[in-house]
C-alpha cells in the first residue's frame, strides 16, 4: 500500500524538485534546529550534533531531497516547501559529496536518461535492475548503513525477492555477505576526497560575473551567448541569459540559481516560453554540465561556461570543415584575443569580429587538406579540435539507443520524445577513425523485427519528424491496434545524410508513460 502511495506522490517528488531552486537558503542554524526540531522524533541523537541513520549518509541535494520526501510519504512528516529547502540546503553542504565523488555518474543528476551504464555484473544486477546504478554511486554510507539499506528494500518491497535476477539466487544472502563488504569499500562514508573538499571549498562569492557559455542541443544545433550572475544572497544568485543558436534564433532569459557544497550549481531559468533546469558542477572558473526543460527533460542542451578573467577556449562552432571549403567559424570563450590558428591547410581568410567572448572567422580549408583533427590555438589557449574532411566514412547515430514513451491523450503524463542527431566520422591519413560532428540528414523509421513489423509498429508507435524529433503516439489501449494494446513499438533510425547520402542506424523503443520519476532515476 505505502509503495502504491509513493507512485501517486512521484507528481509531487518532481514538484519538490523544482522547488529546490527557488527561494532563499537559510542560515546553518535553521537546518540545524529543523534537523532537531522534524527528525528527532524517529532519528536518535548520538551527541556531538550526530543523529541515527542521518549522520552516517552522503548524498547529493537531489538524494537528500528524495530521503526526505520519503519521509513525507511513507512515515507521515508534515515539513513545509520552504522548510525542506533549507533542509535540503544544510545537509548536503554539510553531508554532500566531494567533486572526485561524482565523476562519470553525474548523468543521473542531469537528467540524461538514454545513458546506458556501464557497472560490473554485480552491482547491475543486485541493485541496477529497479533503478540507475549511478543511484547507488551518487550516496556514501559505512557498512552498517549500507546493511540498513538492504534492510529497507526488503522490507518495503517483499516482492523484490522473486523478480527477475533475484529468484534465481538467494538475493538477501548475496546482498548481505557479498553486496554490503563490496559497496561500503566502493562508496565509504569517509574518504580522503571529502576531508580535502571541506578543507578547500570554495566560496560562493567568486561566482557573480559574466560567463561565456557554449552549447549544443540535440535536434536544434549548437548555442552561445553570456550567463550573467549577481549574488542575490549568501549562496543564492539572479540569472540572466543572453545569447542565439546557430541559426539565429534567441536563447534568452532569466531566472534564479542556488549552490549547494560548494559547487553543486542548481538554477530555474524562463528562456522564451520554456523553463529550463541548470544542473551545473562550478569548479575553477567553469561551469559543466546540462541544461533540460522541467516537463520535459528530453529535450535538453549540453553546457559549458567560462567566467570572465578565467582565460578560456571553450569551443569551435561549428567544429568541422570540408577541404576545398569556405566558411564562418566563432570560437567561443573567456579571454579572448588575436588570430586563431586552425592548423596546416587552413587559412584565416578574414577576422570578422573579436571580443573577449567569441572570435569570428572566415577560414578557407585547402582542397589537398589532410583530413583528422587539428588543434585550435589562440596565443596560448587551446583545448578544442576543428575536423577537417574529404570523405564520409561512417555515420552514427545519436544518440545509438533511446526511450521515448507515449502520453497524453486525455491522460496527465506528457509523451516523452525521442531526438537524434547523425553523427559523421571520416579517417585520417593513417587510417584512424575520428568524429567529424553533426551534419544535415533525412530521418525515417523501421521496424526493428520482423515482431515489430507484424505488429505494424512503424503505424503506430508515433512520427519521425524531418528535423530529427520522434513524436511517439497517444497513451492508453488503441482500438485499431491488435488485441487493442497501447502504441508501443520496436523501432530502427535511420539517418541519410544530406550530403554523400551516407545512412546510419539507431534503436528507439517506444514505451508506456513513467509514472515513478524521481530526480534521481
Amino acid at each position: 500500500m505505502k509503495t502504491t502511495r509513493l507512485r501517486q506522490h512521484a507528481g509531487t517528488l518532481a514538484l519538490a524538485m523544482a522547488s529546490l531552486m527557488f527561494g532563499q537558503a537559510q542560515a546553518a542554524e535553521g537546518g540545524e534546529a529543523l534537523l532537531k526540531s522534524k527528525c528527532v522524533g524517529c532519528h536518535i541523537p548520538e551527541g556531538n550534533d550526530s543523529f541515527s541513520r542521518i549522520s552516517h549518509q552522503r548524498k547529493t541535494p537531489e538524494g537528500w531531497l528524495m530521503s526526505i520526501a520519503r519521509m513525507q510519504v511513507m512515515h507521515g512528516l508534515q515539513i513545509s516547501d520552504e522548510d525542506r529547502r533549507t533542509l535540503v540546503k544544510y545537509l548536503a553542504d554539510k553531508q554532500g559529496l566531494a567533486p572526485s565523488e561524482t565523476e562519470g555518474v553525474r548523468y543521473a543528476m542531469e537528467r540524461r536518461l538514454n545513458t546506458v551504464e556501464q557497472f560490473d555484473d554485480h552491482l547491475s544486477q543486485m541493485c541496477g535492475r529497479c533503478h540507475s546504478g549511478a543511484r547507488v554511486a551518487l550516496q556514501r554510507r559505512p557498512a552498517k548503513e549500507w546493511e540498513h539499506l538492504v534492510n529497507f528494500h526488503l522490507g518495503q518491497w517483499p516482492s523484490l525477492e522473486y523478480q527477475a535476477q533475484s529468484r534465481d539466487r538467494d538475493w538477501l544472502e548475496i546482498a548481505l555477505k557479498e553486496t554490503v563488504p563490496d559497496l561500503a569499500k566502493r562508496f565509504p562514508l569517509d574518504s580522503q576526497a571529502w576531508k580535502d573538499w571541506q578543507k578547500d571549498k570554495p566560496k560562493a562569492d567568486a561566482l557573480p560575473g559574466q560567463w561565456s557559455f557554449s552549447g549544443h542541443m540535440l535536434a536544434k544545433g549548437d548555442v552561445r551567448g553570456v550567463m550573467t550572475v549577481t549574488a542575490d544572497g549568501a549562496d543564492t544568485f539572479k540569472v540572466d541569459v543572453k545569447g542565439q543558436y546557430a541559426d539565429g534564433t534567441p536563447f534568452n532569459g532569466s531566472g534564479s540559481a542556488i549552490l549547494y557544497n560548494g559547487y553543486e550549481w542548481r538554477g530555474n531559468v524562463k528562456v522564451g516560453e520554456q523553463n529550463l533546469r541548470q544542473v551545473f558542477a562550478a569548479l575553477n572558473g567553469e561551469m559543466k554540465g546540462r541544461m533540460f526543460e522541467s516537463e520535459h527533460d528530453e529535450r535538453g542542451l549540453d553546457f559549458s561556461a567560462a567566467k570572465e578573467g578565467n582565460a578560456r577556449l571553450l569551443a569551435v562552432q561549428p567544429a568541422f570543415i570540408k577541404a576545398g571549403a569556405e566558411t564562418e567559424l566563432t570560437l567561443v570563450g573567456s579571454g579572448l584575443s588575436g588570430t586563431p590558428d586552425f592548423g596546416a591547410g587552413v587559412e584565416v581568410v578574414k577576422v570578422l569580429e573579436v571580443t573577449p567572448k567569441q572570435v569570428r572567422v572566415k577560414v578557407k580549408a585547402a582542397a589537398n587538406a589532410a583530413p583528422g583533427l587539428r588543434g585550435v590555438a589562440l596565443g596560448k589557449l587551446g583545448g578544442v579540435d576543428l575536423a577537417v574532411y574529404k570523405d564520409i566514412s561512417e555515420v552514427k547515430v545519436v544518440p545509438a539507443f533511446s526511450i521515448a514513451r507515449v502520453g497524453d491523450n486525455g491522460g496527465s503524463t506528457p509523451k516523452v520524445q525521442g531526438r537524434f542527431e547523425a553523427e559523421a566520422w571520416g579517417k585520417d591519413a593513417a587510417g584512424k577513425a575520428y568524429r567529424i560532428g553533426y551534419l544535415p540528414a533525412k530521418w525515417s523509421v523501421e521496424p526493428f523485427d520482423e515482431r515489430a513489423r507484424e505488429d505494424e509498429d512503424v503505424k503506430f508507435a508515433g512520427v519521425m519528424q524531418k528535423d530529427g524529433v520522434f513524436v511517439p503516439g497517444g497513451a492508453g489501449p488503441n482500438p485499431e491496434r491488435k488485441m487493442m494494446t497501447n502504441n508501443a513499438g520496436n523501432l530502427k533510425v535511420i539517418a541519410e545524410l544530406e550530403e554523400g547520402g551516407q545512412k546510419g542506424e539507431g534503436h528507439l523503443i517506444v514505451t508506456v508513460q513513467r509514472w515513478n520519476n524521481p530526480p534521481l532515476p
